[in-house]
This record gives structure tokens, C-alpha cells and sequence, in this order.
């Protein structure tokens, strides 16, 4: 195992504004807020973190994620393009690309994260990658390793349809080391079924396992996409797709959007799903039966931009904790008119925790802010704070960021801390 990389820290903007409006000074942060210079962020006192890797010169990272493996490392899965040097573009994302341009590598860590392996590619395919969502099932050592899979046999990027692929898994019985070939998902009522998918899944107490779906047609000014759930209860050799097969999932009315949905156990036979929308909160809908039937998906408490949901378990298994980015400046978003000004959100991330099983959260408490000089190509870079996954170990919460899609940001919560992260009224 390698000691952690030192990164030179990246170039300091010299003023914020908190929540869109209140202007911060970089160098003097109002009390209690810290400044990180080596992290490129404004932060909570009770946050400890490192910059994991960085991505060479142009190159770009995209969706982190990471789990505990059944030996007790930290394995972390991120889509890069930056692995060889040999990228001629920043952007290495898979939707619309008619080429290989990334790879998904993989980092370990076999000390909770103090010191972590090289990057190397996980999988050696010919076709791009989108992101890592980790399934260990309840007492398996298996991992499996879910996402969107747009091999050149099933994928298109013509009519709008760059973003949707196949889904599909491999998994692995050595820790994580090796992998199986990818085994896609035919669901039984839409065997052809293409989306996207990156947000985390769950499996319930009886085992059946839920994962979010969606797909967005760009061939429509503005974009449509429609959020689905994909469920097997037999461990992954057949699939539903609900609430209907395409092109009949959810949807906000007023958006025609709906998109990334994070699903999550609640015990027994309950599920949630958080998902992404465009009106200024993120919207949720339950199922008591397995994920066989869903309520209508309807709006939260929780303000957020058109931005992932970001929803954990503490470590009890029953403390729900939502990220969020607490602002919304419209509905201006890229998928919509072209604009991406609402993008400054996404530099802003906060929590809030439930008891309840997500019925009502707490009042927001500030967690980060991004400190960095924003002297990348667009907004979507410059403020990017967003797609933040979790885990929690021995009351731990380890924390992966892929900070201004540029470099890994793992930041660890003492859990006996989170009451001491400040509301909005407490900084000075």
C-alpha cells in the first residue's frame, strides 16, 4: 500500500457567497467555518480529509464511489481518463461517446484510509464506463458492482439517446480483486430496457434487491427523462421494471424530468427512493411490499438543485442522513435552456437527519463549501460538490467527493460529532 499522494493545493478564489447571497471572505471565513487550503474547501471544524488522487493536467474523474469490502479494506471506484496521460479533451464522461475515452479504476485502502493503492483500471472492456454501485448481499463475501453499460453492441449516442444503455453487474468472491463478465439486466416486462444508472441500490430484509433507474432523450428541447426501478427478488436472474415499462415512468408534470433515484431499505418490507427533480427539492416516493408497488413520488422538505440525492444510514442502520445542497437559484439548469448558471449550487454541501424514516429531517447543517479558484472551462466544473457517496465504519462517516470533477476528496465525520456542525444561524 502506498502512502497517500501530496497534492500542491489548488489556486483560492477570494470570496464565496453563502447560499448564493452572502459574501464570504476565503481568507477569513466568518466563525466557525475553517478554510482547507491543501482540500480547496471551506469547512465544518469536525471535517478531517485528503485529496486521494488527482487527475493529470487536463484529464477529469466522475462519479466516486466506495464500500467496505467483506476483508475490511476501502475499495473506491471512480470513471477516469486520466490514468495514461494520453487524453485530448477534458470531459471523459461515457454519454455520447462514440469511443473509448475512460476507464473505472479502482484505489484500496487496508488502513480505513489513511494511505491508498495506485489507481489501475478494474475491468479491462473496450467500451466507457459511467460508475460504481457497490451490492454486498446480507451474509455473502460477494461484491457486486451495478451500473450503466454502454457497450457498442446495445448503445447509441444517434436521436437523443446518448445517455441510455444497458444495465448490468459483474461481481467479485476475492475481495474485489477480480471480477466476473458483465451480466446485463433484461427485466421480464421491458427485456430491451436502456437508462442510467449511478445512484446507490438496496436490498430489503428478504432480499430483494432495488436498484434506480432513468433515461433522458435529448432529442426533445427541453430534455425528457423518466425515473424507474429495476427489482429482482431471486439475487439478480430476473427483473421487473416498474412503475411501468418505458417510456412510462415518473415524471414532475411540470419539468417532464425525473432522474437519479436513490433507493434505500427501511427494514421489513419498506423502501424509499429520494430523486433528482428540477423544482428545488428533492422528491420521494415509498413502497411497504418489497418494491413491488410505489406511492406517487411527491415533494420533500429537502432544497436541492437538479442534483443527485445523496442519502446514507448512519451507523445504527436506522438514522437516515440526506447531503444536500440547500440552495436553488432557478430552474435554469443545462437540460433545460442551455444554461448552467444554477450550477453554483452544486458548490454548497449541508445535512439533514431523520428518525423517522425520512418523514420529516432536521434543520440543515453546514458541512462544505468549495474554496477553489474557478478557472476551469464552465460552472459544471468550477462548483462541483455534488455526487458525494457515504459510508459509515465504527461510527466513522467516510465521505467521497469528486471535487470540481477534477480530484477525489475522502473526508471523515466522527458520528458523536454531527451535532456540533453549524446551522445557518450559527455562522458569524
Amino acid at each position: 500500500m502506498n502512502s497517500t499522494k501530496k497534492y500542491e493545493a489548488l489556486p483560492l478564489t477570494n470570496e464565496v457567497n453563502l447560499g448564493g447571497k452572502t459574501p464570504i471572505s476565503v481568507a477569513t471565513p466568518p466563525k466557525p467555518l475553517l478554510l482547507r487550503k491543501d482540500l480547496g474547501l471551506l469547512c465544518a471544524p469536525a471535517i478531517n480529509g485528503t485529496v486521494v488522487y488527482r487527475a493529470k493536467g487536463n484529464g477529469t474523474l466522475f462519479e466516486t464511489r466506495a464500500t467496505r469490502t467483506p476483508g475490511g479494506d476501502y475499495l473506491l471506484m471512480f470513471p477516469t481518463n486520466s490514468l495514461d496521460g494520453s487524453f485530448k479533451e477534458r470531459v471523459s464522461h461515457y454519454g455520447g461517446s462514440k469511443e473509448k475515452r475512460n476507464d473505472l479504476v479502482a484505489m484500496r485502502s487496508s488502513d480505513k484510509g489513511r494511505t491508498w493503492s495506485e489507481p489501475t483500471a478494474a475491468f479491462d472492456i473496450d467500451y466507457n464506463q459511467h460508475g460504481f454501485i457497490p451490492l454486498i448481499p446480507k451474509e455473502s463475501k460477494r461484491i457486486y458492482a451495478f451500473g450503466t453499460q454502454p457497450d457498442w453492441g446495445s448503445f447509441s449516442v444517434e436521436h437523443g439517446q446518448g445517455e441510455n444503455a444497458p444495465i448490468g453487474y459483474r461481481y467479485s468472491d476475492d475481495d474485489g480483486h477480480h471480477w466476473s463478465e458483465v451480466r446485463l439486466i433484461r427485466p421480464k416486462n421491458d427485456p430491451d430496457f436502456r437508462g442510467m444508472s449511478v445512484m446507490r441500490m438496496c436490498e430489503t430484509d428478504s432480499g430483494t434487491w432495488i436498484l434506480g433507474s432513468h433515461e433522458g432523450d435529448w432529442s426533445y428541447k427541453p430534455l425528457m427523462t423518466r425515473q424507474y426501478i429495476l427489482r429482482s427478488d431471486d439475487k439478480g436472474k430476473t427483473w421487473t421494471v416498474s412503475p411501468s415499462p418505458r417510456h412510462g415512468g415518473w415524471c414532475v408534470p411540470a419539468f417532464n424530468r425525473m432522474d437519479e433515484g436513490r433507493p434505500i431499505a427501511l427494514g421489513g418490507s419498506k423502501a424509499l427512493i429520494l430523486i433528482r427533480t428540477c423544482d428545488g427539492h428533492l422528491w420521494e416516493a415509498r413502497s411497504d411490499d418489497d418494491g413491488v408497488t410505489w406511492s406517487q413520488p411527491k415533494p420533500t422538505s429537502l432544497v436541492h438543485p437538479d442534483a443527485p440525492p445523496m442519502l446514507f444510514h448512519l451507523t445504527d442502520g436506522k438514522t437516515l442522513i440526506a447531503f444536500h445542497h440547500n440552495r436553488h437559484y432557478d430552474v435554469r439548469y443545462g437540460g433545460l435552456t442551455g444554461e448552467n448558471s444554477g450550477m453554483h449550487d452544486r458548490a454548497e454541501l449541508w445535512f439533514s437527519l431523520s428518525t423517522d424514516e425520512g418523514k420529516t429531517w432536521s434543520e440543515p447543517r453546514f458541512v462544505l463549501m468549495n474554496a477553489a479558484k474557478p478557472d476551469l472551462e464552465t460552472a459544471w466544473f468550477n462548483y462541483q460538490c455534488s455526487y458525494a457517496d457515504m459510508f459509515a465504519d465504527d461510527g466513522v462517516l467516510n465521505l467521497f467527493i469528486p471535487h470540481r470533477w477534477q480530484q477525489v476528496l475522502h473526508l471523515t465525520i466522527n458520528e458523536s460529532d454531527l451535532g456540533k456542525f453549524p446551522l445557518r444561524s450559527e455562522i458569524e
